[in-house]
């Protein structure tokens, strides 16, 4: 069959390790014909085929993107306040009074993402009546940098149900300690019963889950994403997906994390009611595949757990290692009984105890024969040397976010709970990659700020900030080269989500997903990789954005 289009007069970079560059690249019915030599491609023109030179621009798989919350990004940016780690005390106030005077009385005022290292400034009543001042009596409910935790102020406080005297059963309510009152920091579950008020007063409706869905998904297509895997969803974000796709508007492959446990975002129904209803959702290209469990928190509210004690502190004092949310026969229980429903499982691990509780889960399951299950360990910045062998032999995955981890707020606040020592030997990526462990790039947005994956490749280079905001570079002798952080971002996601035979790299057979960019990066300076512009995104043939 003749091509509907070919692309010739440029690089093509394919992440197919048999042939890494081509010549040209031609497209028919939505699918990829042939990847090569322009003389070979151009045999496929036909009559009606569009030829077009790249002129300089360079032909990329699109990229994939094995962890994000495209869904929650799509709420923020429709819905919500939104504001970056970089803001002070002042700052965000400022942004609140500013976004409550366009809401009605009364209405909810959520978004996010405040820095963890000013939740001790946030600690305390005088600051929480400095929220309500500049919310002008609105309920308040705004998540930090990790999206695990809140700081809400006194009258969601009061619709949630807690106060002094009913202090929320899960996760940790900080008190002010100069007068004993909720602060309004919640870590963790506590911050549930904030999320449920929310909800209960109206929450989103089908139609703006719908909207969010699609605007995350617009927003991912600018920078070049043809595939992700939305690391924890609800009932209603899968249904939003399906009912996309259903119509033909899905401009992406989505692999959905059925949520088991949740500590963060008040969903509802999860666990059994909810895996059991996954089904119901499967779409051409919505995989309800995989679950999602919390098994820690985050290590800067040391509520991930660790071999060794976090830094002493008065709260926790010299020898505190943290915690897990499961021990090892509740985990076991649930990855079992998912196994056997043919799903594989997102497992998030911050500490390296709590990985290594994972690691024992998966060989006992492995021993048992579930053995074409996918397990992955989602974070994964703190392994154990001798765990990492172990992941090899038992085929556990290694799901990294290198835009959390590179110099920055987040670095900070793991050398405050950490020490400097530890904090600074994360993301062994090297390691992980010279072992033989699939490592597979993730944004984690919006708890990062953006999911451009140039911002992941570059950092996975040079192990420093892509945009020079933060001195240093994080254990350098980590980095990966060009070619190894292009496939982590490509062929290694799409393996590790179960679509490694549809999309990740430009092969004849799979789906036509690719991107058009400004320059052929892997070739270039890897401290300008980020630099790199999208000109255009296809998915399945059809072209999804164009730079204006």
């Amino acid at each position: 069959m003749p091509a509907d289009l070919i692309l010739t007069g440029g690089v093509v970079r394919t992440a197919d390790r048999s042939r890494p560059v081509a010549e040209a690249i031609a497209i028919e019915g939505g699918l990829i014909a042939a990847v090569g030599d322009a003389s070979e491609v151009l045999a496929l023109r036909g009559p009606d085929t569009e030829v077009r030179e790249l002129d300089g621009n360079a032909v990329y798989p699109g990229f994939v993107d094995v962890h994000n919350h495209h869904a929650i990004a799509g709420v923020t940016d429709l819905f919500e306040l939104s504001f970056g780690v970089s803001l002070g005390l002042d700052e965000i106030l400022d942004r609140v009074r500013a976004h409550a005077a366009t809401l009605p009385e009364g209405a909810w005022i959520t978004g996010g993402c405040w820095a963890a290292t000013l939740m001790d400034e946030l600690n305390s009543s005088a600051v929480r009546a400095r929220l309500d001042e500049a919310s002008g009596g609105r309920p308040v409910s705004l998540s930090d940098d990790s999206h695990h935790n809140r700081w809400a102020n006194s009258r969601a406080l009061e619709l949630a149900g807690i106060s002094k005297d009913t202090i929320p059963d899960e996760g940790v309510t900080l008190l002010d300690p100069a007068d004993g009152e909720p602060s309004g920091v919640l870590l963790e579950a506590a911050g549930i019963p904030v999320a449920k008020a929310h909800a209960s007063e109206g929450g989103l409706t089908a139609d703006q889950h719908r909207q969010a869905s699609r605007r995350g998904i617009e927003m991912l297509s600018s920078f070049g994403v043809t595939a992700f895997q939305d690391a924890a969803v609800s009932l209603q974000i899968m249904e939003a997906v399906a009912s996309l796709d259903n119509a033909g508007e899905l401009n992406a492959w989505v692999v959905s994390s059925i949520t088991v446990n949740d500590d963060i975002f008040g969903y509802d129904p999860v666990g059994e009611p909810l895996v059991a209803r996954g089904e119901e959702f499967r779409t051409t290209h919505h995989r309800p595949d995989f679950v999602k469990i919390f098994l820690d928190g985050v290590p800067p509210a040391r509520t991930s757990l660790f071999l060794e004690p976090y830094a002493p502190d008065d709260a926790h004092g010299a020898h505190y290692h943290g915690t897990t949310t499961m021990d090892f026969d509740e985990l076991y229980g649930w990855m079992r009984a998912v196994a056997e429903r043919g799903l594989g499982a997102k497992v998030h691990c911050t500490g390296d105890g709590t990985a290594r509780l994972l690691i024992d889960v998966v060989e006992r399951l492995r021993d048992e024969g579930f053995t074409d299950q996918t397990f992955q360990i989602a974070h994964g910045q703190f392994l154990a040397d001798d765990d990492i062998p172990r992941m090899v032999r038992l085929g556990v995955i290694a799901d990294i976010s290198p835009f959390l981890w590179f110099p920055g707020v987040i670095p900070q606040a793991l050398a405050d709970a950490l020490g400097a020592e530890r904090a600074e030997h994360s993301q062994p990526n090297r390691t992980l990659t010279d072992a033989g462990v699939l490592v597979a790039g993730g944004s984690d947005w919006p708890v990062s700020e953006s999911p451009n994956p140039f911002e992941g490749m570059q950092g996975l280079v040079t192990r420093a900030d892509p945009f020079g905001r933060a001195p240093g570079a994080l254990w350098p002798e980590q980095a990966l080269t060009s070619e190894e952080a292009l496939e982590v971002f490509t062929i290694n996601a799409a393996r590790a989500m179960g679509l490694g035979d549809q999309t990740g790299s430009l092969e004849p057979g799979k789906s036509a997903d690719f991107v058009v960019v400004d320059r052929d990066f892997v070739a270039g300076p890897a401290d300008e990789i980020v630099s790199t512009r999208v000109r255009e995104t296809w998915f399945a043939g059809r072209r999804v954005f164009a730079e204006e």
